[in-house]
């Protein structure tokens, strides 16, 4: 008998860069010689609803960077916001194709990400040739780690938790996940977590 019925990946940080995080602002702010302070002040508030589908891409430009007028077009920095998206060194996506390939499991997205780079990332690296589900902040108007999204989660795959294998970087998501009886692992990389699936029968 296969240990899990259903395994879920994280995107960013997992299988590919994150989509829009520090380092990635970080980027814009030199490139586009933006104001720090501002940009990231502007972003805490409003990035939350971008990333749970309440507010579009272009609501979230026009609070954090298009509220006054620039030398550069909104279309040069959503094409550099898009750009960003490069598939992880080390990522899981390898194991992620062997995975769903090999159809013993149903696998799936558990991932944060506002509608428009989740749109994006999905279609540029051909992660819905192997994802059979996409549970993504912006189409749930959930966030991890809301445990309400993991509860989600479990009723959408129909099973029991413990049938469910979550793959994430971060440690709160995976603390949030088992407290609701789901198995996690912290990605650290490829290798790494190869072993532990490897330890977990998957393979």
């Amino acid at each position: 008998m296969l240990p899990f019925d259903v395994i879920l990946f994280d995107v960013g940080g997992v299988l590919l860069t994150n989509g829009w995080d520090h380092g990635e602002r970080a980027a814009a702010i030199e490139k586009f010689h933006l104001d720090a302070t501002e940009l990231n002040a502007r972003h805490e508030e409003v990035f939350a609803a971008w990333d749970r589908g309440a507010i579009t891409m272009d609501d979230y430009l026009n609070a954090t960077v298009f509220y006054e007028p620039r030398s550069f077009s909104r279309e040069e920095f959503v094409a550099f916001l898009f750009d960003q998206s490069k598939l992880l060194p080390d990522g899981a996506l390898d194991i992620l194709k062997e995975l769903a390939n090999g159809g013993n499991y149903l696998v799936g997205a558990l991932n944060n990400e506002a509608r428009e780079t989740n749109d994006y990332r999905f279609e540029k690296f051909g992660l819905r040739n192997f994802f059979k589900v996409a549970l993504s902040s912006c189409y749930l108007g959930l966030r991890k780690p809301d445990e309400a999204i993991y509860r989600l989660a479990i009723d959408v795959m129909g099973g029991k938790p413990e049938r469910i294998l979550f793959i994430d970087d971060r440690q709160e998501n995976i603390e949030a996940a088992r407290a609701k009886g789901i198995v996690a692992i912290r990605f650290t990389g490829a290798d790494a977590l190869r072993c532990e699936l490897s330890n977990l029968e998957v393979f």
